[in-house]
């Protein structure tokens, strides 16, 4: 339980920030210089604040988990984010899976899968100290 509750607090960091960010990156960015360019502009961005919270994370718990339990945190967020984007996605946009994955930017589309890998795993790179 402990582990699940660890995945949902590192899920709602992250997703909080990347709410927030989304909605710089639509309303002022993406009209200015494109998606492409705005979204390469976001993905440093949240690969710092996805270290930051799971390096809080792995400080504030870790000391109750061990180094399989860290990578259950992650792959728990990482659940619960495919989860929430995809119900948005079909819910807000209207659109399959199929069409969203088809939409997607292969540049910037490409640098975002690869954070989602990041994401899952960055609960097991971080150190404890």
């Amino acid at each position: 339980m402990k582990i699940l509750k660890t995945g949902v607090i590192y899920f709602v960091i992250v997703f909080g920030a990347g709410f927030l960010l989304g909605a710089v990156r639509t309303l002022w960015l993406v009209p200015r210089l494109g998606t492409r360019m705005a979204e390469l502009m976001e993905a440093p961005v949240m690969f710092a604040v996805t270290v930051v919270a799971a390096r809080w994370i792995v400080r504030r718990f870790g000391p109750l988990f061990s180094t399989w339990s860290r990578l259950g945190i992650g792959l728990i967020a990482l659940g619960l984010m495919l989860a929430v984007e995809l119900t948005l996605v079909l819910w807000l946009r209207g659109i399959s899976i199929a069409e969203y994955t088809a939409s997607r930017d292969p540049v910037s589309g490409t640098v975002y899968y690869a954070l989602l890998v990041i994401f899952a795993i960055m609960p097991l790179l971080v150190r404890r100290k």
